[in-house]
């Protein structure tokens, strides 16, 4: 289907749930697990998020996600008002229409522009208080909520990456032998971070993009707006406006529970991890074909990215270096895997797809946001094609000096336990594998603190 045809398509659905005429309908750009379409139905500013055709979500999801807006609502936060949800029966993916809240949404504008100079000093306090009256809620309120247990989820969703780290496994030992205690029960929102809320000069507007909200222990979301990928290169580690004890002390304020600092930083490993795993997940999705996506393979290359963080959680101040010799270490003829996937070659043909497709014809807004997509992508094989013959034997010699064939087996040895008293030796090797990895996934992220 053409980006016309496509257009033409999703405003029928619109019309045959809304009823009524449907005008400047635009596929916007973000948002890489579901498309977001904004309109106008009569005189109403509307959006549209909808699962991608041939990627449903679970089924009643969508309507979950409506339900923990709804209560959101009645509890007094700012969210957007829900117009009406569908099953899939007519807009041929579950679908959710909300009124549009007028803001930004962009994080490096929030973070950098004087218009939002008033906004970045009010955001901690803003965002600590909706957090706040989130956990307050009942989580009776969202009857149907998942209620996962935090690191069997992740590790769900590592094994279904089709891609290893040894940092990924690394960090799961890490999570598994330090885990504290639950601090409570309440409903989480799962991806509450800048890019999900709508800003103005003012400050909060609206928190959006429920698509995980689940039952779970509330320092998960205070956690997750920490995770330094959602600072945008700001230096202030909470959201890129505060600091992490500015954040908890507001949250307190607002009548949330005390939070200790150790349990934080566990969380905040975990949930580094998990923006790690879903990075590996959604390029998985791309690679089975389930949703073919430029963006989706890009995003797999920026697990370099989270396992530098984690190392600087894990490790602080670990230098790259050759590892120390291992009793019994041996070298290996296995291809080394240096970069992960999307190989070099998988990411030239997604790019390829998108020239040859959707370049030509589809809603503006969405082909510029996937051409700056592309272009990085070609940067990012080129850089690899580079570096990779000095990188690759770097690996080759650290791997043989941990004993290790390839970088399959160092991870399982790790989630085995076998590097548990050996961080000395495994440490260094990690940080020079992902200093090479995040030299070609993207270089700039060296440099940032």
């Amino acid at each position: 289907m053409t980006g016309l045809d496509l257009v033409a398509d999703v405003a029928g659905r619109l019309r045959a749930v809304l009823n009524e005429p449907i005008h400047d309908l635009e596929r916007l750009s973000g948002g890489a697990s579901r498309e977001t379409w904004g309109f106008r139905a009569g005189e109403r500013p509307l959006i549209l998020r909808r699962d991608p055709p041939g990627r449903a979500g679970d089924f009643g999801s969508m309507a979950l996600e409506a339900a923990a807006i709804r209560a959101a609502a009645a509890a007094g936060l700012a969210v957007p008002d829900v117009i009406a949800v569908d099953d899939g029966e007519h807009l041929g993916t579950a679908g959710l229409v909300m009124a549009r809240v007028e803001g930004e949404t962009v994080a490096r504008r929030i973070l950098r522009d004087d218009a939002f100079a008033d906004a970045r000093a009010a955001l901690i306090a803003q965002l600590a208080g909706f957090m706040a009256g989130l956990h307050r809620i009942d989580v009776e309120r969202v009857p149907g909520l998942a209620e996962p247990d935090a690191l069997a989820y992740l590790d769900e969703m590592y094994a279904e990456a089709d891609d290893v780290s040894p940092t990924f496994d690394t960090a799961f030992r890490w999570l598994r032998r330090h885990q504290p205690p639950a601090t409570g029960r309440a409903v989480v929102h799962g991806d509450l971070r800048l890019g999900n809320v709508i800003v103005g000069p003012d400050g909060l507007r609206a928190v959006i993009d429920w698509e995980l909200v689940h039952i779970g222990d509330p320092v998960e979301d205070l956690a997750w707006a920490c995770v330094k990928a959602w600072r945008f290169g700001a230096a202030a580690e909470a959201a890129g406006v505060g600091t992490v004890e500015e954040l908890l002390t507001a949250y307190e304020a607002a009548g949330g529970h005390p939070v200790d600092r150790k349990t934080f930083d566990w969380w905040l490993v975990e949930k580094t991890l998990q923006w790690g795993v879903m990075c590996m997940k959604q390029a998985a999705v791309h690679l089975a074909g389930q949703d073919r996506s430029v963006e989706l393979a890009a995003i797999g290359r920026r697990a370099a990215e989270v396992e530098w963080d984690l190392l600087d959680l894990l490790a602080p101040g670990t230098a790259p270096g050759e590892p120390v010799l291992a009793e019994n270490g041996r070298e290996s003829e296995t291809a080394y895997d240096l970069y992960g996937r999307p190989s070099a070659g998988e990411l030239l043909e997604a790019a390829q797809e998108f020239l040859l497709g959707p370049v030509t014809d589809a809603t503006a807004g969405q082909v510029r946001f996937h051409a700056k997509v592309a272009a990085n992508v070609l940067a990012t094989v080129s850089r690899q094609l580079q570096h990779s013959a000095a990188a690759r034997e770097r690996t080759r010699r650290g791997l043989a000096q941990l004993g290790a064939g390839d970088l399959s087996a160092l991870a399982a040895a790790i989630r085995a336990g076998a590097f548990d008293r050996r961080e000395a030796a495994l440490y260094p090797f990690l940080r020079q594998t992902v200093h090479d990895r995040l030299a070609v996934a993207n270089p700039r992220h060296l440099g940032r603190g």
